[in-house]
């Protein structure tokens, strides 16, 4: 078993972007989500709502944001010094808000002509709790980022081919991996050996991480994250043949044991 794709996504809900190597940190991989678009409210702003994110290719650089998008020029935003904080949620009112700064208007407008709405562009300073500490089995405290609950995603690409087994029998069209959006992809077991990955140990070359538990699926998994468009698979057929306790069950959530350098190839040990 082994490290077989590695991804970040700077701007939550953004275009992926590939890795070769990264650097693992307490709240994740380095650079990812720790930029978000709001709304008026300070509500995270998701492709649940807003598709647009899709053509948003945000790469880390220079101390900020590099924003790029087909049709717009490309903006360099820095990383706020000075700007007081405002609160914040990543989704909904069960979030706790935590302090973000603001990037500016520059930023505001850029985002919001492509989304065709009102936004704000913000940036997590210092990763910080956004939920109470008993709405996870297993609690990172406040080493996370701007992700939804735990700081890493890992997908079996053994599993996303059971998935595609499923949708062909049902005359549907196969999906890629990158409908589920994780960071960290591997190959070499068998088919959803990661459910029984959960509450253990996973070792990828030199780093550890705890398997905190199955990742419960949403909409973003039907939309095309190359065109935006939305359907209604994989989650229908997830709903079909992955439904646990009304939750669609794929791919396993990290969290981050040690802290240093990883690299696409790192053997996969399944540990105690």
């Amino acid at each position: 078993m082994r490290l077989a794709s590695i991804h970040t996504y700077p701007l939550k809900g953004c275009h992926r972007v590939d890795h070769d190597a990264t650097l693992v940190r307490p709240w994740g991989l380095a650079g990812d989500r720790r930029w978000m678009v709001v709304d008026d409210a300070g509500v995270g702003v998701t492709q649940r709502e807003a598709t647009g994110l899709v053509g948003v290719r945000a790469v880390t650089r220079d101390a900020g944001l590099l924003l790029r998008a087909d049709g717009r020029p490309d903006l360099h935003v820095p990383e706020p010094e000075g700007a007081d904080p405002v609160p914040v949620r990543t989704f909904g009112n069960r979030k706790l808000p935590v302090p973000a700064l603001p990037a500016g208007p520059a930023a505001d407008e850029w985002l919001g002509a492509l989304l065709g709405r009102s936004v704000r562009l913000v940036w997590l300073a210092r990763p910080t709790r956004h939920l109470a500490a008993d709405d996870r089995p297993y609690d990172t405290g406040d080493q996370v980022s701007f992700a939804d609950a735990y700081p890493l995603l890992l997908a079996n690409s053994a599993s996303l081919d059971a998935v595609n087994d499923w949708l062909a029998e049902a005359d549907e069209k196969p999906v890629p991996m990158t409908r589920f959006r994780p960071n960290l992809v591997v190959d070499g077991a068998p088919a959803w050996a990661e459910d029984d990955w959960a509450g253990r140990t996973l070792r990828l070359g030199e780093q550890r991480f705890r398997a905190a538990g199955p990742c419960d699926r949403c909409v973003v998994t039907t939309i095309d994250q190359e065109t935006g468009v939305r359907g209604k698979e994989p989650l229908r057929t997830l709903g079909r043949h992955r439904n646990v306790a009304r939750k669609l069950l794929f791919g396993l959530h990290l969290v981050p044991l040690d802290t240093g350098p990883l690299a696409v190839g790192a053997p996969l040990v399944v540990e105690s």
